[in-house]
């Protein structure tokens, strides 16, 4: 039998050996999947031998991740996100940190968090970004779409899972699906990478990622372009929007926006200082042209 220790440092060299930055972290974590235990528990004890049946499925998941660089949270099944759990599945992008920074930007400009507020997400995926915000926020309702039924269905799951079902409303279909708004607040994590950039992506992205929720067509900004006057028509008077967007284009999406009748507010940068989230809310005098072109 194999120790803790021994485990995790031939999964380490594996892992360094494909180039993988997070090497020892990764180790850790997948030889405690492996075993059933918690990662604390593999550092505490790396003496003590693996369960028998451990060993078979660890070499599968070494295999994954070195060979087939399918990440970690993948292969758990799930990814924590603002300290919250969420199943993931093939229909769904894995959460990751720097898109906490819209939940958090959405958090600062709600000046009470105990309102009845509703919330709309465009492309709910897991369900992270919807989920979070109802969480912190216990007055509020949400409700969301997604053009994969099966990442739907995972939302359920999550929503379920974090006792918010009764709280939410979710649908399969493209934009806002039927749901009419208004809104207090809409949030996106739409595609933009462009199209071009997606092979030169990471192969934990480009590889185990769905396609469709990376895409952004030639410049990225296809989707942003297609949601803005949908956002700003179903946004209340006074109503926001936090869209997260990607590298260099932060200008051309407060463009888009304000075409659409929507004026920034702010612009926030993520963990490693870039713009990655713009909040917005309509413009006053075009609130009752978007009415108008809603109806």
């Amino acid at each position: 039998m194999i120790a803790r220790g021994q485990a995790v440092r031939e999964a380490e060299r594996r892992f360094a050996a494909a180039g993988i930055d997070s090497a020892r972290l990764d180790a850790v974590l997948l030889v405690a999947h492996a075993a059933g235990l918690t990662a604390d528990t593999v550092r505490a004890d790396p003496a003590k031998p693996l369960p028998p049946d451990a060993e078979g499925r660890l070499m599968t998941l070494l295999r994954k991740r070195a060979v087939d660089r399918m990440p970690v949270s993948r292969l758990v099944g799930q990814r924590e996100f603002r300290g919250l759990p969420f199943d993931l599945s093939a229909a769904t992008l894995d959460p990751r940190p720097d898109s906490e920074t819209l939940v958090e930007a959405v958090l600062r400009h709600t000046s009470v968090r105990t309102a009845p507020l509703s919330v709309f997400d465009l492309g709910v995926g897991t369900g992270c970004l919807l989920l979070s915000i109802l969480s912190e926020l216990p007055g509020a309702t949400g409700a969301g779409s997604d053009i994969d039924p099966a990442a739907v269905e995972t939302a359920r799951a999550n929503a379920a899972s974090l006792g918010l079902s009764a709280r939410v409303r979710l649908a399969g279909g493209d934009g806002f699906a039927g749901f009419d708004g208004p809104f207090d607040w809409v949030v996106c994590n739409p595609p933009y990478i462009p199209t071009g950039d997606i092979d030169e992506l990471e192969p934990e992205v480009r590889v185990h990622d769905p396609r469709v929720a990376l895409d952004g067509g030639p410049d990225g900004l296809d989707v942003i372009r297609r949601f803005a006057p949908a956002i700003a028509a179903r946004l209340a008077v006074e109503g926001k929007t936090a869209v997260e967007f990607g590298a260099g284009q932060a200008s051309a999406v407060r463009d888009i926006f304000a075409e659409a009748g929507l004026d920034c507010l702010e612009t926030v940068s993520d963990l490693a200082g870039r713009p990655r989230v713009i909040v917005a809310q309509p413009r006053r005098n075009s609130v009752g042209a978007a009415r108008t072109a809603l109806l």
